[in-house]
């Protein structure tokens, strides 16, 4: 599904990424950790086609979005949901607002976004909180609501950059619980984290990455940094 052929990505001296080659193949849940500034968020833009490789390709169901143009970007970017650390949930706007937010950008018909908001609302169990805004929910609770946000195009990939990060350990596991119930429905999943306990707890594929590099790749793997 995605394969990063001797790919490097430098910003000024430093090199993010070097040399990188790595397939990911469709269905699979891969933990992606490593210290910070060893290059996961990297890799997860250059996956979206917010950075641009300086050699190598990036291949996605065989497109090349390292060389893909500008404007076709937003048509990748609606087979992919991505979740961050930081949620970005419009404040002023309720739980089910923020998430057919996310359509009606795409210009999606109201009908199909009365129809489909309320399943996805489903999915992550907070039907009851579809009127409440961000400030009347917990952090666990809003991460949900992005990881809604995220899933409501359908994509064929999860992107999760430290979904965690900011999060007690039971909020934390819960969320990873529900990426693993996302994952199971058939959606790739890749969770970039420093998260040792959850990355263990999940026992799927990890992926290491120290200073740029590929160290490790196992299949059923720890975090052994």
């Amino acid at each position: 599904m995605i394969k990063f052929d001797k790919v490097t990505k430098t910003f000024g001296p430093a090199h993010a990424l070097q040399d990188i080659s790595l397939e990911i193949h469709k269905g699979e849940f891969i933990s992606l950790v490593g210290q910070s500034g060893a290059g996961k968020s990297t890799l997860l833009s250059l996956i979206i086609g917010e950075e641009r490789p300086d050699s190598g390709r990036i291949l996605i169901d065989d497109i090349d979005v390292s060389r893909i143009r500008r404007t076709d970007i937003p048509y990748l970017r609606r087979k992919i949901g991505v979740v961050f650390q930081d949620i970005k949930l419009l404040p002023n706007r309720t739980a089910s607002e923020n998430i057919a937010f996310a359509l009606e950008v795409a210009g999606e018909k109201a009908s199909v976004i009365a129809l489909e908001v309320p399943k996805i609302l489903e999915m992550v169990g907070l039907e009851e909180k579809a009127k409440s805004f961000p400030h009347e929910m917990s952090g666990g609770e809003k991460q949900r609501i992005a990881i809604a946000r995220a899933l409501i195009h359908k994509p064929v990939l999860l992107l999760g950059d430290e979904p965690t990060g900011n999060l007690d350990s039971i909020n934390a596991w819960d969320i990873i619980q529900l990426l693993l119930k996302i994952n199971k429905s058939g959606t790739t999943v890749i969770l970039a984290t420093h998260a040792k306990d959850l990355v263990n707890s999940i026992k799927k594929r990890v992926v290491t990455i120290e200073k740029g590099q590929i160290i490790y790749d196992q299949q059923k793997g720890k975090y052994v940094l």
